[in-house]
């Protein structure tokens, strides 16, 4: 009986492996495939945008500091208003200066005379010297202190316009046209040399700086001076409550070096501001278009990165799924521009790529390419 039941249970084993073998839409483990979304690669011609954080900045922003020490006498702007160019902003009380200005005009009017004493005494001797009253050592002598004299003028005078100098640094006056920030200091602070009385910011336009792969760097730079680099003439710039700003901006330079950590090189882009609505310090987002020919895009769920490489499940005409690498060209958003590894003929897993494994089988059901909304963001 039991020589029975052992060749019975060899025969099941036999027929279910014929069996399995048989059907072949099961897979070695004898469990039927199951249905994946796939879809069949398809190259086309499209317009992207990529997104970059921008940092705003003035195209002017200096800070306005004391040059002297003394109290504010006056404060003749507000903070946010408009100034022009030379126009007074503060006025800072200073005795000190006032009395030194005073000490070295006296000084320099006390050389200038007795330069002038010097000059009359060598006329003088002269005199003498061509009448043989005295010797020519005495001209030569008279000669030298009129030097002494003249030279001690021009140091008076220096000294003057030293102290004429120091005293206009009571008057601090706008270097520029621009806004002024917030004035810490109020009316009757004492200041000393080098405290920060306001920051005053050109914004008539900004600069933007954002940073860029080096694939994008290598791409601006092979399409300067092509009707392509046009792209780079219209950016437009995103704001921080994802309102378009209404004027466009170009690129201008680059920084002269790559950041070792990142490997992005930072890019200034060039806006108009002619409303004032960008102000120094806000943040947005770069908007670069671009247009791609004959591109295959593929969705960042179909994709599995494995150190640093791209590999998709690609599908064969047996319904058996396996690992495919490829070279990304550019990533946008949830999505990947292959550049080589991949074509028009394959047919990849859409979704689902952590449910298979290498060499599996499994029912694939097509997803038209058409159907996927690759780009459907509106800005």
């Amino acid at each position: 009986m039991k020589t029975v039941l052992f060749f019975s249970g060899i025969l099941s084993i036999i027929v279910s492996m014929t069996g399995c073998r048989a059907d072949a839409k099961t897979d070695n483990a004898g469990v039927r495939p199951v249905a994946i979304p796939v879809i069949k690669l398809k190259a086309k011609d499209t317009i992207v945008q990529q997104e970059y954080v921008a940092d705003i900045q003035a195209v002017k922003n200096v800070e306005i500091r004391s040059k002297i020490s003394g109290f504010i006498d006056k404060i003749l702007v507000d903070e946010g208003q408009e100034v022009k160019k030379g126009q007074l902003l503060f006025t800072i009380a200073n005795a000190e200066n006032q009395t030194a200005c005073a000490q070295a005009k006296a000084f320099l009017s006390n050389a200038e005379a007795e330069a002038k004493a010097a000059e009359l005494d060598l006329s003088r001797i002269k005199t003498l010297v061509d009448k043989r009253v005295i010797s020519q050592t005495e001209y030569e002598l008279a000669k030298a202190r009129l030097k002494a004299a003249e030279a001690k003028v021009e140091e008076a005078g220096s000294l003057n316009e030293k102290a004429h100098i120091r005293l206009g640094y009571a008057n601090i006056r706008a270097p520029f046209n621009g806004i002024i920030d917030r004035i810490p200091q109020k009316l009757g602070s004492l200041v000393d040399e080098g405290t920060l009385l306001t920051n005053i910011s050109d914004i008539s336009s900004v600069y933007a700086y954002f940073t860029v792969s080096e694939n994008e760097y290598l791409r601006y730079q092979r399409l300067k001076g092509t009707s392509e680099a046009s792209a780079y003439d219209h950016i437009r710039l995103i704001l921080a409550d994802d309102s378009a700003f209404p004027h466009t901006g170009r690129i201008e330079t680059m920084e002269s070096q790559f950041n070792r950590q990142t490997g992005s090189i930072a890019f200034r882009a060039s806006f108009p501001n002619p409303e004032k609505m960008l102000k120094h310090g806000a943040s947005g987002k770069i908007i670069l278009t671009s247009a791609l020919t004959g591109a295959l895009i593929l969705p960042q769920k179909s994709v599995m990165e494995i150190q640093d490489k791209s590999f998709v499940f690609a599908v064969d005409k047996n319904n058996k799924v396996t690992m495919k690498s490829f070279a990304p060209k550019t990533k946008i958003k949830e999505f990947i521009v292959a550049q080589s590894g991949l074509s028009e003929e394959d047919v990849i897993v859409f979704e689902g790529i952590q449910n298979i494994r290498d060499g599996s089988y499994i029912t694939p059901e097509y997803i038209a390419l058409d159907s996927v909304p690759f780009f459907s963001y509106k800005y």
